[in-house]
């Protein structure tokens, strides 16, 4: 029995180049088709999203925050410096700090006094770090105190919330919270003291002071002088302290008012602001005036 002989599928050229074509052809179609479906599937791998992943590389190495230096300035409050700085710490305890809400913990801190509380939290005491580790530029002393005022009385304190700074007094407050160690700081204390030092003797009594002078003093007082005096920052006798303010009513009137309208180390002068010498001077003769 003899086999039928077999014919071969491509018998013309159109046949052959159709095949060639197809060979090619279908091939590629279903690689572009696989193309097509991988890219449109969602992606839920790290570094999958492609738009984000060239923005940050694309992105600068630095940040500029422009601000309007003229602005007045928004202070944060006690419970917004505490969750952003002081709960890491003080909300479990963490290396000895007391927690906050625990009246057990606080109580022997609070007995120390809110000058020796304030103290501590801008210059640093044991594990906790000068100013919680932020900078002046962070948090302003007056937000620092704040901060100590709101943990404090939540542990059973009572302390008055701290006066806020007039805008004047900004430069002279951050030239005299950084911490003690340095001795810049130990000028600013200085500074401060020598504010102070008016002799009893030769201070005029509150009665012979003008009216306006008496005022104009107060103003002063209120605008400048109490970023440092308010607080006792860096151990300057605080406003109404006799017993602070007794050992340094020792130097002469006329020396003193040149520390107050040239300034000494960190004090700017005349405490930062752009007062007439004849109120500076009535600032001095205020505070003399009230720790007697």
């Amino acid at each position: 029995m003899s086999e039928a002989p077999h014919g071969a599928p491509i018998k013309t050229p159109g046949q052959l180049i159709a095949a060639i074509i197809a060979g090619f052809g279908v091939p590629i179609a279903i690689i572009i088709l696989l193309a097509v479906y991988v890219n449109n599937s969602t992606r839920t791998g790290a570094g999958t999203d492609i738009e984000q992943s060239v923005n940050e590389r694309i992105a600068p190495a630095a940040q500029v925050d422009v601000r309007d230096a003229n602005a007045p300035r928004v202070y944060k409050t006690g419970e917004e410096v505490f969750k952003a700085v002081c709960s890491a710490c003080h909300a479990n305890g963490t290396a000895g700090a007391p927690k906050f809400g625990d009246a057990a913990a606080w109580a022997p801190r609070i007995s120390e006094g809110y000058d020796a509380l304030l103290h501590n939290a801008l210059n640093g005491k044991g594990a906790m770090p000068a100013r919680g580790g932020t900078s002046p530029d962070d948090y302003s002393d007056f937000e620092i105190a704040r901060a100590v005022v709101y943990m404090a009385n939540d542990g059973g304190a009572k302390f008055p919330e701290p006066a806020q700074p007039a805008p004047g007094a900004a430069t002279a407050a951050a030239a005299a919270s950084a911490p003690a160690a340095s001795n810049d700081n130990a000028q600013a204390a200085a500074a401060v003291a020598a504010l102070a030092s008016v002799p009893q003797a030769a201070a005029p009594a509150a009665g012979a002071q003008s009216a306006d002078n008496s005022q104009a003093g107060k103003a002063l007082y209120e605008q400048v002088c109490q970023a440092c005096h308010a607080a006792g920052v860096l151990g300057a006798p605080k406003f109404g302290d006799k017993e602070a303010w007794a050992p340094r009513l020792k130097d002469s009137m006329d020396t003193v008012y040149n520390y107050a309208l040239k300034g000494k180390g960190a004090m700017p002068p005349k405490g930062g602001s752009n007062a007439p010498d004849a109120d500076v001077k009535a600032a001095v003769d205020y505070m003399v005036n009230a720790s007697k």
